[in-house]
């Protein structure tokens, strides 16, 4: 819309005059078709974020690593602890992947492991901020797996100690692992819910 409140007034007194147009644009360009702007939202990680992200990170994979320490300084391989129940503390060490799987494919689990934190942390480069708990769900997958991926590069095994008897001895690093992709999936569960509430919301509105 480009009309000229002055020539208007001029018109009105009829004075023809030449007047500096004021152009006053709503929504659109002078044809009305053409938007003047698009606001756009940047889903992109923040520095803030990258620093949740490193900081999860660094402290589980810290935490994965004194505690395989002090397992392996402290109990011999096969040797346990009982606690309670039937949790037990026991040296064990595993070549393969969590849980014992793929014992037998330590470069491929090696490789598969690196190309999967290449992968999270671009998909954080472009999506960390969609979700607040991004940082925190990729930052514990994202930290044990680069401790057990540490391991294996070092040793060509990581050391389980979490016995439950009836499950095959893990680590921290897998508990952060699995915990990390269960608070993804539900936050993604619970974002894929919400638009469709707010959808019925506004049909409801629309009907009254």
């Amino acid at each position: 819309m480009g009309l000229s409140l002055h020539r208007l007034q001029a018109k009105s007194r009829g004075v023809n005059e030449p007047l500096r147009q004021l152009e006053v644009r709503v929504g659109s360009a002078t044809d009305a078709l053409t938007p003047l702007s698009r606001a756009t939202r940047s889903f992109s990680a923040t520095p803030v974020q990258w620093l949740a992200l490193g900081a999860i990170a660094i402290a589980a994979g810290v935490a994965d690593q004194v505690t395989k320490h002090v397992v392996a300084a402290n109990l011999r391989l096969g040797e346990g602890l009982h606690v309670l129940g039937p949790f037990s503390i026991r040296h064990v060490e595993n070549s393969g992947i969590a849980f014992g799987l793929f014992s037998n494919a330590t470069a491929a689990v090696i490789v598969v492991t690196a190309i999967a934190i290449a992968w999270m942390l671009a998909y954080f480069a472009r999506s960390g901020a969609r979700h607040p708990v991004l940082p925190v769900a990729l930052g514990l997958v994202i930290g044990g797996s680069v401790s057990n991926l540490a391991d294996r590069v070092r040793l060509g095994l990581v050391t389980d100690f979490l016995d439950f008897r009836y499950w095959p001895a893990f680590n921290l690093a897998d508990s952060f692992i699995v915990i990390g992709v269960g608070i993804l999936v539900v936050a993604l569960v619970l974002v894929e819910r919400e638009p469709r509430g707010g959808r019925r919301q506004d049909d409801a509105r629309s009907k009254h």
